[in-house]
């Protein structure tokens, strides 16, 4: 078994208030969800306007498909315009790491 995560900081644009950052975080959620079937939510910054913390999962027998996901993943969001993609934090783990 593999599993692999990606950590997403980013910068979000015309921001104001937490309902617009909302409007904003939630479609790429939902989109993550629905093209890839990952676990994903937002896991940090939840209190300021203008950034995120998104944390995704996979799990998968075969590390190449992890990769794959992982790699489409991080396409997806780096093409978003409303966000700014500052950092992405990527690992992958199997059963024989401790």
């Amino acid at each position: 078994m593999y599993v692999g995560t990606l950590s997403f900081d980013l910068l979000l644009g015309d921001v104001h208030s937490l309902k617009q950052k909302r409007s904003v975080i939630r479609p790429i959620i939902a989109e993550l969800q629905r093209k890839h079937a990952v676990s994903v939510a937002e896991v940090g910054d939840q209190q300021l306007y203008r950034r995120s913390e998104v944390g995704l999962a996979v799990v998968s027998g075969d590390p190449a498909q992890v990769t794959d996901v992982l790699d489409r993943c991080e396409r997806l969001v780096a093409a978003r315009p409303e966000v700014e993609l500052l950092a992405v934090r990527r690992r992958l783990r199997g059963d024989e790491d401790e």
